[in-house]
């Protein structure tokens, strides 16, 4: 039986990008052995992108909106695969996604149970700039010494049984950055198999967001979720 697939995609302010890169996005699934829906979750744009969205659904039935009233990432995520309705459930980023990455996630669906595409992975290219790759070696590092996760890269593009996000998903206390690590990190606890694939990263774009911006940020945000887990490790005794 075919399996089916929610491809959850973030959008704030891509009015101008959206129109070409979800063609690119939807020609990418053709190639994917499943019946495939695009879920665009519209986060408090100020330019046209939530019109343009809207347009775009109405000229394919595969693609959805959602809209949040507040730019906000990792809520936008979790609104859209809170959606999901299907086999399994992926995020991309909409200039940023793999076709070849959800069929070999896909194909793994008899021993995993989360797949990641990882930027530091055996075998992975990470074709950033230096500040960039340093700032995921740094994430990587306060993973496994604020949360002990075994996990190489939360960030990026992910295939995750829907079964494990309606299991999963709920419990995040996480948005902004960190809706994924969370998500990651709980399913990783509750012993779900984890899967790993070596990514190629390449931007065709100038980041939009401060790196340095978010590392206070970040940081306040594993802690958070570090003493929800313990919280909740205590109640369960």
């Amino acid at each position: 039986m075919t399996p089916s697939l929610t491809v959850v995609v973030p959008i704030h302010n891509e009015a101008e990008f959206l129109p070409g890169a979800l063609t690119r996005l939807l020609a990418a699934l053709d190639g994917v052995a499943a019946t495939s829906t695009v879920i665009l979750a519209e986060n408090g744009s100020s330019d046209d992108t939530a019109a343009v969205a809207n347009r775009l659904a109405m000229a394919d039935r595969r693609v959805k909106v959602l809209h949040l009233p507040t730019p906000d990432y990792g809520a936008a995520m979790r609104h859209g695969f809170l959606a999901a309705n299907t086999d399994w459930v992926a995020n991309v980023d909409i200039d940023y996604f793999s076709g070849e990455f959800l069929t070999e996630a896909i194909g793994l669906g008899d021993e995993a149970d989360v797949v990641l595409a990882s930027k530091r992975a055996p075998g992975a290219e990470d074709r950033r700039g230096l500040v960039r790759r340093l700032g995921t070696l740094a994430f990587n590092v306060l993973l496994r010494v604020l949360l002990r996760s075994r996990v190489s890269d939360t960030h990026g593009m992910k295939v995750i049984r829907g079964s494990v996000v309606a299991a999963v998903a709920p419990a995040v206390i996480s948005t902004k950055d960190l809706f994924d690590t969370e998500l990651v990190i709980r399913a990783e606890r509750a012993r779900y198999r984890i899967r790993e694939i070596p990514a190629v990263v390449e931007e065709i774009r100038q980041t939009r967001s401060s790196l340095i911006k978010r590392v206070p940020r970040t940081v306040r945000g594993l802690l958070r979720i570090r003493r929800a887990l313990a919280d909740e490790a205590r109640t369960a005794r």
